[in-house]
């Protein structure tokens, strides 16, 4: 499947170094697009396949077609705006993200990577420049999932990582199935949502997206140039002791779950720490039962998100895990249940595609860094159907899943210019 990202075709026209987006028109759709769903204190609440997601979905397709693109909708919903090229029997050049957002979202999160998809379809709209594979730009359903499980349903489905019949019978807490929400806001798309069912492979895809985390920010550096994704490993964790009165109950005749649970919280930042730089440990939700003032706690349930850049590191996170849970139940009085719950292995993009990022960083005098994405993103699951790379760009302090996220007009600009030029040099221009 990497034939065409290396192909002489695809490399030989190389594009104009003068061609640029339209930093203003870039900055002006991501702020209308923002007031979709725009909550009070400046930030988006636009869940999936609710009706403001019909809303921005609609406004997509409206720019698209403006644009003389094409517009096919598959059967998860996911959206395939085509611009065609010379040959049109040629696999397409894509990107993308999505435009569904968290319930206390930001204005680029997923947004900034469809609209300078959007963006470079216009640029080249304007200099009448042709090429020579079709170019495609993609928004994929609840990559949040903040409605709907599993997260990055729409890519998952399909790269295979899960069946489009399991990802339609997925229910959000009202009991509303996916299949009924996509009926709902007319976006029940008749075409194969899956690779393996017949949807068309991309030649080459590329994700522009704001960072989500403070790296570039704090290097003053306007460009990532992302190599890949941390592989994810996600545990639900139970530590089962028994409740008893605090006041009569000594110290050493306790059973006390949250005293066993807090240490194997502990133990997953040094699991993490011990793995730097690109490994990453988190425990972020946890539920203590009783959860009485003068009640000793008899169950502690919490979460644990381990992240590492190799499948190997993530194996001895894992290992690390696994045994610090045995220890303390060989301690007697406690009883721990580990239980894993999601697995992405790391994923590595494509070396001609990240090259291609990298060489137009270069040749736009960018300063850029090389940089793991510690997130998740569609990307990840289309690497596993085509060659891909992203591009990061920086975003304030860092922060993003907020409404406070935000991002200098021109890194947007910077970011979109060079996936302008690394789409152009992976499609070709027609003669």
């Amino acid at each position: 499947m990497n034939d065409f990202a290396t192909s002489p075709m695809a490399l030989a026209a190389g594009s104009p170094a003068k061609l640029s987006i339209d930093s203003q028109r870039l900055w002006d759709s991501l702020m209308q697009l923002a007031q979709i769903g725009a909550t009070d204190k400046g930030g988006v609440c636009r869940l999936a396949l609710t009706d403001l997601d019909r809303q921005g979905r609609e406004l997509f397709v409206r720019w698209m077609k403006e644009a003389g693109c094409s517009v096919r909708v598959d059967a998860i919903g996911n959206l395939f705006a085509r611009r065609e090229g010379q040959d049109a029997s040629l696999p397409a050049v894509a990107t993308g993200s999505h435009i569904d957002t968290q319930p206390t979202g930001g204005k680029f999160d997923g947004n900034y990577g469809v609209l300078a998809g959007l963006e470079v379809l216009r640029t080249l709209n304007d200099a009448g420049i042709r090429t020579v594979a079709p170019l495609e730009v993609c928004v994929w359903t609840n990559e949040e999932g903040s409605r709907f499980v599993p997260v990055m349903m729409g890519s998952g489905v399909y790269a295979g990582a899960f069946t489009l019949a399991h990802a339609l019978a997925a229910t959000d807490r009202e009991g509303v199935t996916v299949a009924d929400a996509l009926n709902a806001i007319g976006f029940a798309g008749d075409a194969p949502a899956a690779v393996d069912d017949g949807a068309p492979r991309f030649g080459a895809y590329f994700e522009a997206h704001i960072e989500q985390g403070p790296v570039l920010e704090e290097a003053d550096i306007p460009l990532g140039v992302v190599t890949g994704a941390l592989g994810q490993r996600w545990y639900d964790v139970v530590v089962t002791g028994q409740e008893a009165h605090a006041g009569p109950t000594p110290m050493q005749l306790r059973r006390d779950a949250l005293q066993g649970a807090t240490g194997l919280m502990q133990t997953v930042q040094q699991i993490a720490m011990g793995e730097q730089p690109n490994a990453r440990g988190t425990v972020g939700y946890v539920q203590v039962h009783p959860n009485s003032r003068n009640v000793i706690p008899g169950r502690v349930t919490f979460t644990v998100d381990l992240r590492h850049a190799d499948d190997e590191g993530l194996a001895r996170m894992d290992a690390r895990l696994r045994a610090a849970c045995a220890a303390v139940q060989a301690q007697g009085g406690l009883t721990v249940e580990l239980e894993q719950t999601v697995y992405f292995p790391p994923a590595r993009f494509a070396e001609p595609l990240v090259r291609a990022v990298r060489d137009g960083a270069e040749r736009a005098g960018l300063a850029h860094l090389d940089i793991v994405s510690g997130a998740g993103h569609d990307a990840v699951y289309v690497a596993r159907t085509a060659p891909t790379a992203m591009i990061f760009v920086p975003c304030k302090d860092g922060i993003s899943h907020n409404e406070i996220e935000d991002a200098k007009p021109e890194h947007l600009a910077a970011g979109a210019n060079v996936l302008l030029h690394a789409m152009l040099d992976r499609a070709g221009i027609a003669q």
